[in-house]
């Protein structure tokens, strides 16, 4: 109702006195509640600023919808009111979007991924770093959908939008179908388990570790920090390498070609002896075999252990390089050569005609000359 404009103001400096005395208790509140719980503070920290604008917005809206000043005209007034109105709405979902994260990001503070044994952590990160996104998404359209449901119009228009809502969501549903299919794979992606935070993968013949999960797609940093990005449904679709699905240890292989003289023996002593000078090795296992010898050289093959894939690079190079020393300097006779036999020519020469005494496949006998038969067509007579 028009009231006069001393009236307004008095009744505006009341508002914002109860305005500030409603914040003022509520930090107290906080400030007694951070004694026992120590998450409070980081609370307010997050929350401060949407809840005082909560507040005053709420407080303000009030004071619009029961007092105007006569000297302001109604129109003028009503979109006063409509603006204090979409502010509220707006300061509230930004205080229900940060106590929300707030929330998520206090269970993920329980979950550390700086340990070894970390794999329930990476699962947790990934699946609340999903569902952070999706949080403030969900947020941002109720506030949207209620601050349009405070103009009249669009309450209006919305009773006829219902009678072709069927059309709509059919032609919304074709549009948007690979948008709402990497939604969903991202969401799958965040509670199935095929890739976590942190996992090292093999994607499109790259190596790299998941750094970033998304509902639309996600990162993967390269070996050499390139970025490579990914729709969500390409980790449904496409069959991909992880590494670290169950654990992060690894097993690797190293390969050399040496001669058939090397000392295998002394060669497998060699590998003892590199392995128990680093750290590299987690000591789970250790092979040296001879897969092959073909070709004049014998192919030896490594297997090691570690804890990381890159970890297990490191040390398959460290292995190659001790070994490849030692073939250099203790073990020379391993070292890969080509060997010529010159051999004096005979002083019997084979007669030009010798093959012909020889029978084959298909002639130089009668059961030769038969099978060839069978290949020839019959002339007619």
């Amino acid at each position: 109702m028009p009231v006069s404009m001393t009236q307004f103001l008095t009744a505006l400096g009341v508002t914002l006195v109860a305005v500030l005395l409603t914040v003022l208790v509520v930090h107290l509140l906080v400030l007694a509640s951070a004694r026992r719980w120590a998450a409070a503070r980081d609370l307010a920290r997050h929350a401060r600023t949407p809840f005082r604008l909560v507040v005053l917005a709420v407080a303000l809206s009030g004071l619009a919808a029961a007092r105007r000043p006569e000297l302001v005209d109604a129109s003028w007034w009503a979109g006063v009111r409509l603006a204090l109105r979409l502010a509220s709405i707006g300061a509230g979902a930004w205080l229900l979007a940060s106590v929300l994260l707030f929330l998520e990001d206090l269970g993920l503070k329980r979950y550390r991924t700086d340990t070894s044994d970390n794999l329930t952590a990476r699962r947790v990160r990934t699946q609340v770093l999903v569902v952070r996104r999706l949080t403030v998404s969900v947020v941002v359209v109720i506030g949207l959908g209620a601050a349009l449901l405070s103009f009249p119009g669009v309450r209006a228009v919305g009773a006829s939008l219902l009678a072709s809502a069927g059309l709509v969501s059919v032609v919304a549903a074709l549009a948007a179908q690979s948008i709402l299919a990497n939604v969903f794979a991202g969401i799958q992606l965040a509670f199935n388990d095929a890739i976590r935070i942190d996992d090292v993968v093999i994607v499109e013949q790259e190596w790299g570790w998941i750094e970033e999960i998304t509902l639309s797609y996600v990162v993967v940093r390269l070996w050499d920090d390139r970025r490579m990005v990914l729709p969500s449904t390409y980790f449904t679709r496409t069959p991909f390498q992880n590494w670290t699905r169950h654990h992060s240890e690894l097993l690797g292989a190293v390969e050399l070609d040496v001669d058939w003289r090397v000392d295998v023996g002394a060669m497998r002593e060699e590998l003892d002896r590199v392995l128990a000078d680093t750290d590299l090795w987690d000591g789970r296992s250790k092979v040296l075999q001879v897969t092959d010898a073909v070709g004049g050289v014998v192919r030896v093959r490594v297997l090691v252990t570690a804890k990381d894939a890159g970890t297990l690079f490191d040390l398959r190079c460290l292995v190659r390089e001790r070994l490849v020393t030692w073939v250099q300097r203790s073990d020379a006779a391993g070292l890969v050569r080509q060997r010529v036999e010159l051999v004096e020519a005979t002083a019997n020469v084979v007669r030009p005609d010798a093959d012909a005494e020889h029978s084959g496949v298909f002639s130089g006998d009668v059961h030769s000359e038969a099978r060839g038969a069978r290949f020839r067509r019959s002339e007619p007579k």
